[in-house]
């Protein structure tokens, strides 16, 4: 581990030598990280990890071999349900009676979770303009998966949770979809902490306070993400578009933007401003011939990520990226 959190902070979360098997496979061998009140966390790791076991460990859903958890001071006791009073749930896949309307469903939620009537109206038209849904009246079964995930988030937050646990979800988003999600996770980090899960290493630079790193059932790395990033240097990407009317709009929105020649520009990816070039050429509908890493001149993106396969998370990115970025205009 290349860090740990101060021991003086005050913690959503205490994770503690916690080891769970299936069968002969041990899944996570002595996970030791905190999260603190306040916090949004990113938990990184690619599949296979152990990233959503370690969650449903959290919620009590699976008894560990070992160790030990604790949600706000209280120990998770498996199958109990003590210490899920404080968190808000997120499942990478929400599930919904499909044939309800938005706020047929939050009342469905509020009502089986004792929810007082005099508050759950008001509370459902909160969540509802959170999550950008106040105006929408179609019954579920119609939504696309942003909204369902935006629908799931106002679900987890209807109890005022103090925790929240999310488990990938941008994951398959387009690149607006992925924005709205990150938006309302920032925008709810003043009350509430959150925690979730995901591979896309660029949702972890752009909204969270803190990020672990796992691998193989081992935290590599467990630290503030400005801690994180003093141990990288930015890459230059190049982006080669089609149209030379694209080239000139993108570079007299973007300054950082350089133009190697008729169709090729290149820019540093300093600020996450790869995420917001992508989205600038969703909305444009700008027809993308290449979008690649400059290999000749790239540095080491995180060193202490190293071991974690990291060439095979940047060109997963890219290559989701790109693919995004063509089901988007295809939408459009």
């Amino acid at each position: 581990v290349i860090k740990l959190f101060n021991e003086g902070n005050d913690f959503m979360i205490e994770i503690k030598n916690l080891c769970i098997n299936f069968g002969d496979k041990q899944v996570l061998k002595g996970l030791n990280f905190n999260i603190p009140k306040g916090s949004i966390f990113g938990f990184v790791g690619k599949n296979g990890a152990g990233k959503t076991t370690t969650m449903k460990a959290i919620l009590g859903f699976i008894e560990p071999n070992d160790g030990k958890i604790f949600i706000n001071g209280e120990e998770v006791v498996f199958g109990g349900t003590n210490t899920n009073k404080y968190i808000g749930y997120l499942p990478d896949v929400p599930e919904f009676y499909s044939y309800m309307t938005a706020r047929e469903f939050l009342h469905f939620v509020g009502e089986i979770t004792n929810i007082k009537q005099s508050e759950l109206n008001d509370r459902i038209e909160e969540m509802l303009k959170l999550v950008g849904l106040e105006n929408e009246t179609h019954r579920i079964k119609g939504y696309s998966r942003g909204m369902k995930q935006r629908l799931g988030i106002a679900q987890a937050l209807l109890n005022r949770p103090k925790l929240l646990i999310c488990d990938e979800p941008t994951s398959a988003l387009d690149p607006i979809g992925r924005k709205q999600i990150l938006d309302i996770l920032k925008n709810i980090s003043n009350e509430t902490t959150v925690l979730f899960s995901t591979h896309i290493l660029n949702d972890v630079e752009r909204i969270c306070t803190d990020v672990a790193f796992l691998d193989e059932g081992i935290i590599k790395i467990c630290s503030k993400i400005t801690d994180v990033k003093l141990g990288y240097e930015a890459e230059e990407y190049l982006l080669e578009l089609a149209n030379i009317e694209d080239i000139e709009l993108v570079v007299s929105t973007f300054d950082f933007i350089k133009q190697k020649d008729d169709h090729m520009l290149s820019f540093v990816n300093n600020d996450n401003c790869l995420y917001d070039v992508l989205n600038f050429i969703a909305i444009n509908k700008i027809s993308i011939i290449k979008l690649e890493k400059n290999e000749a001149n790239s540095k080491k993106y995180l060193n202490q990520f190293q071991q974690l396969n990291k060439k095979n998370y940047d060109q997963n990115q890219i290559k989701e990226a790109e693919q995004l970025i063509i089901d988007v205009q295809k939408k459009m």
